[in-house]
């Protein structure tokens, strides 16, 4: 099939050449370069009805300018795909308001697969109607390893199970940090990537995180010098969070490990402060001085 793809970076890059590998042809425009066309304008007149233009750009600002530009370009019958990670509360408001207003469709396709998509394919989780998704599937067919793809639902249920993804990948990967960090500060003198190494074959926690991080050890050692231990989040967990307490569904796992990256960010921690002040007060604990002012930088 024909279609075009919004954005080249690690994501849309890595999935235009999946695509193409595969016999598909590929109208391509990054706001960057380097693509077929220089504008969405020239994009959409690449392609032919119905057309399907697939943004794989970053979620708010970016996707919502796209998606405005591309109401006023494209015609009654072609197809939006945002495979960003856009709130699903945005991917049903874009649906209704495309299909209301100029009888466009709008699909929200959750994409998981980071930089080694390319290779071993994407998990595609995509919300949306019934006759945009089969005009589209060759190219989800394409993206998606055997098995990998799945119509999971209406508009908004795409975007709204990847963010469950997001939430629960959260906490895997807290578990490793937490479990491994006991194990770099134990009375063994363990090889943590050997340990990681073993626990691919056979272990009840074998994973593909786990495959990632022995990579990782490989690369930066143990200690993992090269890295800094600040760990960002790009909005999934909070938006998992939310709709738990919206539902009154517990959650702590997830919250945890969001909050273990709030805390990865802190420079200074008056709570910490708070803490060793109330352990002195009440037992006399002995409180670790500050030695220099530069030592413990207060924001405010």
């Amino acid at each position: 099939m024909k279609l075009g793809m919004v954005g080249l970076g690690r994501m849309g890059g890595n999935m235009t050449e999946r695509l193409r590998a595969d016999g598909h042809e590929v109208m391509t425009y990054a706001r960057s370069g380097g693509g077929t066309s220089e504008s969405l304008e020239e994009l959409v007149g690449q392609l032919e009805t119905p057309r399907v233009v697939w943004l794989m750009i970053p979620a708010g600002a970016p996707t919502e300018e796209a998606f405005t530009e591309l109401l006023g370009l494209l015609e009654a019958g072609d197809v939006i795909v945002d495979g960003g990670n856009s709130n699903f509360r945005d991917s049903q408001r874009r649906h209704e308001q495309a299909k209301v207003v100029e009888g466009i469709h709008f699909l929200d396709s959750g994409t998981s697969g980071g930089i080694w998509g390319r290779e071993v394919g994407y998990c595609l989780m995509v919300g949306g109607d019934d006759e945009p998704v089969s005009v589209v599937e060759p190219a989800f067919l394409t993206l998606a390893p055997e098995g990998g793809y799945a119509h999971v639902g209406p508009s908004g249920a795409g975007h709204f199970v990847k963010m469950i993804h997001n939430g629960i990948e959260y906490g895997l990967m807290q578990a490793y940090a937490e479990g491994f960090e006991i194990m770099r500060f134990s009375e063994f003198p363990l090889d943590l990537s050997a340990v990681a190494g073993i626990w691919r074959y056979g272990s009840v926690v074998r994973s593909w995180l786990l495959e990632l991080l022995v990579a990782a050890l490989e690369k930066e050692g143990d200690h993992l010098t090269g890295i800094a231990p600040y760990v960002e989040d790009s909005g999934e967990g909070r938006w998992t969070i939310a709709e738990a307490i919206a539902e009154n569904v517990p959650a702590p796992v997830t919250s945890a490990a969001l909050f273990a990256r709030f805390a990865s960010r802190q420079e200074f921690s008056y709570a910490a402060k708070v803490n060793a002040a109330l352990r002195n007060q009440f037992g006399g604990h002995a409180i670790r001085a500050v030695e220099t002012a530069a030592e413990s930088p207060d924001p405010r």
